[in-house]
């Protein structure tokens, strides 16, 4: 005798007094504005030329990384250490929820650690900071973590890298945020998004294409190794102290309506990536 015919399942009720979230996986196409650099994109905000940009991406990294030396070669930290993440992976959050947190196991140092650990087991030494520049003020967050960089590039003249680790905060008009996804591997990953500053001759960063060089390498590496994990990398007239270094990036690990795992797996995935960029050289 046949069973009762099954029931489809019924989606979750969103609570009273919650917003939605909505997952949504970030792609674009080679045009006017978005350069390929290898397997990814660079979306060119600047009004550099594109064949300007381009020639500079087939440049040499800027940089050397000396893969198995015991003297420090990346440097993680974090301008704004306190954003974090969902604390559940409901399609819903409570609008009276910050998104931060000073708990160093749920904000963006939880996610450093991912990429810092990665590295070092393959033989880049990379420290980490979890200095919390952005709090209890949030004003200054950028001078403060300069000033941070500055004691570690006098202190370990050898580091080559310093990725500023962050996450975005994407929200429609109506209360929704969206949760940037890639499925790598069967499990979701927060997509990230790498931010290369550029400077309109005002803003002291005389080396920002060399930087450029970096991003647009690992954006390829990115796409080469997990499609779609990374957005089109942001080559924008921003200065985020990327002036310190030639290897200096700004990454930003999902947003605010991913979840932690989501951005600590991509963590590992950016840590990946860079290994095999580093020892490729």
């Amino acid at each position: 005798t046949p069973g009762p015919a099954s029931q489809p399942a019924q989606a979750a009720v969103r609570p009273e007094g919650m917003l939605p979230i909505t997952e949504s996986t970030y792609t674009a196409q080679e045009g006017k504005i978005y350069i390929p650099c290898g397997a990814g994109l660079v979306k060119n905000v600047t009004e550099l030329p594109r064949d300007e940009v381009l020639a500079e991406m087939l440049q040499p990294l800027g940089f050397q990384v000396e893969v198995g030396s015991g003297e420090p070669q990346v440097l993680i930290m974090h301008t704004h250490a306190t954003e974090s993440y969902q604390t559940t992976d409901d399609p819903w959050y409570d609008p009276n929820y910050s998104a931060r947190s000073t708990d160093n196991g749920q904000n963006m140092v939880a996610v450093g650690a991912e990429i810092a650990a990665v590295l070092n087991q393959n033989g880049i030494v990379t420290l980490q900071d979890a200095t919390q520049h952005d709090y209890p003020s949030y004003n200054g967050s950028y001078d403060r973590s300069r000033a941070t960089v500055e004691g570690y590039l006098a202190q370990y003249p050898s580091i080559k890298v310093v990725l500023d680790i962050h996450r975005d905060a994407i929200e429609r008009e109506d209360g929704t945020r969206i949760a940037p996804v890639a499925e790598i591997g069967g499990q979701k990953a927060a997509q990230i998004m790498i931010i290369c500053g550029a400077d309109n001759g005002r803003m002291n960063m005389p080396n920002y294409k060399q930087n450029l060089r970096f991003a647009s390498a690992l954006q390829n590496q990115l796409a080469s190794m997990y499609p779609d994990l990374a957005r089109p990398v942001l080559f924008d007239y921003r200065n985020y102290n990327q002036q310190l270094t030639t290897g200096s990036l700004l990454i930003e690990m999902g947003g605010h309506g991913n979840t932690l795992e989501e951005a600590k797996y991509s963590g590992r995935l950016v840590g990946n990536a860079l290994a095999q960029l580093f020892k490729g050289q």
